[in-house]
């Protein structure tokens, strides 16, 4: 055998080893009853499909972003996670609930794409007479616990002169609608994108409102106005007016460029295609990107520069 049939050996046994090679990959998303895990498993299939099952995705359940922040600290180069860009800035500069918290890790997470935003929902159930926020004084409310949900809606009952003047329930997020249908609550808050499961299921069971916000209630959150379109859930004959927070996957440095690229371009290309079984993928677009102010994985910028998407100078 001469030289050059030993190379041509060579290089067909590299490129098969390629074309066979199969990435593993775990997606951190948020709980099991939620939006963001269902979009997890929709990424999942999105991943094996657009690259004949090349890359292999798991989901896992958690309990928030904050925890798939936290989790960057213990895990390899197989992690992806959720959560929205603010808090990796928080991370990194050990603010907020990073306060004590910092790690080295925190400067390695690294973006990849946006995901449908975090939309608000304040539901409250048909039987409870509530038609705006005035109403939810001296209701049974439950926020859930440790979830951006939680939060935000604790912060929007203090800034609209309700604190202390709404009972919370001592419940679990996931048991939210049982709740609602045996009159446990009034009413629950969950964030998670629109049509949320647990809201779909509330209005279809049991027969919810979802509360608008106005003007000025969305100015005092200092979030993003986001409208859901009437006819989104059963009973909902109008418009909710509510707000938002955008949302990415990240992932760290110690991932390596080819896989990000690839989590990046087959993400993109499956877009879509996942829009068609699930709406609220189509409001994610270019427009989102700006979203992201944090650094982008090196394998994701070169997928950017391959279609010509002008990067900010933070992004880079």
């Amino acid at each position: 055998m001469n030289l050059a049939t030993i190379l041509l050996s060579a290089a067909v046994a590299v490129t098969a080893s390629v074309a066979t090679a199969q990435e593993r990959v775990t997606y951190k998303s948020a709980k099991s009853t939620s939006s963001y895990y269902q979009m997890g498993v929709q990424i999942a299939e999105a991943m094996k499909e657009g690259t004949d099952g090349g890359v292999i995705v798991t989901v896992e359940e958690s309990q928030g972003s904050v925890q798939n922040v936290m989790e960057v600290r213990a895990r390899g180069a197989d992690y992806v996670f959720t959560t929205p860009p603010a808090l990796i800035g928080l991370a990194q500069q050990g603010k907020a609930m990073f306060d004590g918290k910092s790690d080295p890790a925190f400067d390695t997470i690294r973006a990849l794409f946006p995901i449908p935003s975090l939309t608000m929902h304040f539901v409250v159930s048909d039987a409870s007479g509530v038609t705006d926020f005035s109403g939810l004084e001296g209701k049974t409310i439950l926020l859930g616990k440790g979830s951006f949900g939680a939060r935000e809606g604790e912060k929007y009952l203090g800034l609209f002169g309700l604190e202390g003047k709404v009972d919370l329930a001592d419940v679990e997020l996931s048991n939210a609608v049982a709740a609602l249908k045996n009159g446990q609550i009034d009413g629950f808050v969950t964030a998670g994108s629109y049509p949320a499961p647990n809201v779909i299921e509330a209005a279809a069971t049991t027969g919810v409102t979802v509360l608008s916000l106005d003007e000025d209630q969305i100015g005092q959150t200092k979030r993003t106005k986001l409208v859901i379109p009437a006819g989104t859930y059963a009973g909902q004959d109008s418009d909710i007016t509510t707000t938002s927070l955008p949302v990415a996957a990240f992932t760290t440095t110690a991932m390596s460029d080819d896989v990000a690229y690839q989590l990046t371009k087959t993400f993109w290309e499956q877009r879509e295609k996942m829009g068609e079984a699930a709406p609220w993928w189509n409001g994610v677009n270019e427009g989102l990107m700006s979203s992201i102010t944090s650094k982008l994985h090196p394998g994701a910028i070169r997928y950017y520069k391959e279609i010509g998407y002008a990067l900010t100078d933070a992004q880079m």
